[in-house]
């Protein structure tokens, strides 16, 4: 008589696969709402068909923040202390911050420090940007914070750092919470320090939500690629075929919100995560919300984080704003 075999045990997760079990947990447990980390949409295919969805033509975002920064790239580097450091808060391929990079080591060679989860995106950022003349480029593979409190220990002594977070990532963040990310971002910066920081503001609600739903699926497969993480990494067993992607527009927090719905009930397994979780027909997970701004609102939230916002730049075909926050 034969008998199978015993399953072999799993191999022990490491820090950042069991940080993102214990996300997955919280998040799939939590009511009434299921909900898990946009962070962890970024993943390498995460974030190739990201790139991808910025050249898409519904999502005008991208584009109208190139449009600003080829404008007004040299106005913005004038406006900077001599001699920062650059470090970027998700820096993606780098495409966007070719224009204050160039204009930058015009004036004297710069070091860049591109800050990313992402391994392959800092490798496609280096290649991106390495044509540049006079520019230095030290990537860090960590989460925003842990790269930046890096970065800033490592500095020399009376260099200044201009922080960059661009493409509107604060609104993934709420209200609240954004003003908190930036107080922690002004606790690791000196006096005199700046932050650039790009916000997409307010438009109308069908242009929203065909930037974020768009007609080939390209923002379906980003969104249900998280789903497609968990089963790859933490031993899920997610049917992706049983969700579909959904954008809706929450007027009251002003922010288009990602959701992936059930289209029949489903129950899955994720192994790393010791959890097994039910949806029933028309549940959601919510994934990822991107909160639109007034410009006008920007001066008085990076006051409250201990900022002064010095100069701001607004295109206005797509509606994007740049603000320049400099540290009290």
């Amino acid at each position: 008589m034969s008998r199978l075999a015993p399953r072999p045990a799993a191999a022990p997760l490491t820090p950042d696969l069991a940080a993102f079990a214990s996300e997955v947990r919280n998040g799939l447990t939590h009511a009434p709402q299921k909900e898990l980390p946009s962070k962890y949409l970024y993943d390498d295919i995460g974030s190739a068909l990201f790139e991808a969805i910025t050249v898409l033509p519904e999502y005008g975002l991208t584009r109208s923040e190139d449009r600003l920064l080829t404008r007004y790239a040299a106005e913005i580097v004038e406006a900077l202390p001599a001699g920062v450091t650059v470090a970027e808060l998700g820096s993606g391929s780098g495409r966007k911050t070719r224009r204050i990079l160039e204009a930058l080591c015009r004036k004297r060679p710069t070091s860049y420090c591109p800050i990313e989860i992402s391994r392959t995106a800092l490798q496609v950022c280096r290649r991106e940007l390495a044509d540049i003349e006079r520019i230095a480029i030290v990537g860090y593979e960590r989460d925003y914070l842990a790269g930046l409190a890096e970065v800033s220990r490592q500095r020399a002594a009376g260099e200044q750092l201009c922080v960059l977070f661009l493409g509107s990532t604060i609104g993934n963040f709420t209200r609240l919470a954004a003003t908190r990310f930036l107080r922690e971002i002004r606790s690791m910066l000196e006096p005199g320090d700046t932050l650039l920081l790009g916000t997409d503001l307010i438009k109308p609600v069908e242009t929203l939500l065909a930037a974020y739903d768009d007609a080939i699926g390209v923002t379906a497969a980003f969104n249900l690629n998280l789903l497609a993480r968990i089963n790859r990494e933490l031993d899920g067993d997610f049917d992706l075929t049983a969700f579909e992607h959904v954008a809706r527009f929450n007027r009251d927090a002003r922010s288009v919100e990602m959701h992936l719905r059930a289209k029949t009930r489903v129950e899955a397994r994720v192994g790393a995560a010791n959890l097994t979780v039910a949806l029933e027909a028309g549940e959601t997970i919510w994934t990822e919300s991107s909160h639109k701004y007034h410009a006008d609102e920007i001066p008085a939230i990076a006051a409250d984080a201990g900022f002064v916002c010095a100069h701001q730049w607004v295109e206005k075909e797509w509606g994007f704003a740049e603000s320049l926050l400099v540290s009290a």
